[in-house]
């Protein structure tokens, strides 16, 4: 189960479609608390992933800044520093 969903706003290259819809897959886990929906819950599962990946990619997709794009690997190395320091690896 998902403990945190990652920013996916302002990045190069930009989020893609297949990001935001695996983030939704993890927000709707989360707030329903199931890793797999059952047969009798599985279209309402699935319609949610895709109502919220749409409203998330549209919302991206909308949003202004004066602030340069961050740089994935640059971002990623600095996440995996923070977690060596934290728990002392």
């Amino acid at each position: 189960m998902c403990r945190n969903i990652k920013t996916l706003y302002n990045f190069d290259p930009p989020v893609t479609p297949e990001e935001v819809r695996a983030a939704s897959l993890q927000f709707v886990r989360k707030i329903t608390g199931f890793n797999k929906a059952s047969k009798a819950n599985e279209a309402a599962f699935h319609d949610a992933i895709e109502d919220i990946a749409n409203v998330s990619l549209r919302l991206l997709q909308s949003l202004e800044t004066s602030v340069p794009p961050k740089n994935r690997e640059q971002e990623a190395a600095r996440a995996k520093a923070r977690a060596a320091h934290r728990f002392g690896d």
